[in-house]
């Protein structure tokens, strides 16, 4: 199985930027899908933004598209999400996640993913 440990939260003001980072462990990194979800109070977890298995294809919440970047660094085991034009609504616990099965399929559901990190804080302040 693969550990994944997201870093790179905190607070920023609306406008500003982050970048958050995941860091997987255990099994080879480049055999999971990935994708980023995150989950305000009260709120159910929602998809962010994946890339498929071989790293071919990514897709963007249309909420962040334009916005936020998924990308990922097979060599340094690490999985990005560059956060842009952050606004309030961007407020919440973001994760990461690893889906073992392997498709050129980009995996839009929590459901279908396998391995989850313990979140990151995001605060959009306005």
């Amino acid at each position: 199985q693969v550990q994944l440990v997201e870093s790179g939260g905190g607070l920023v003001q609306a406008g500003g930027s982050l970048r958050l980072s995941c860091a997987a462990s255990g099994r080879t990194f480049s055999n999971y899908a990935m994708g980023w979800f995150r989950q305000a109070p009260g709120k159910e977890r929602e998809f962010v933004a994946a890339m498929n298995w071989p790293g071919s294809g990514t897709q963007h919440a249309d909420s962040v598209k334009g916005r936020f970047t998924i990308t990922r660094d097979n060599a340094k085991n690490i999985l990005y999400l560059q956060m842009n034009s952050l606004n309030p609504e961007d407020t919440a616990l973001y994760y990461c996640a690893a889906r073992s099965f392997r498709s050129i399929r980009i995996a839009v559901s929590p459901a279908e993913y396998d391995y989850w990190g313990q979140g990151t804080q995001v605060t959009v302040s306005s």
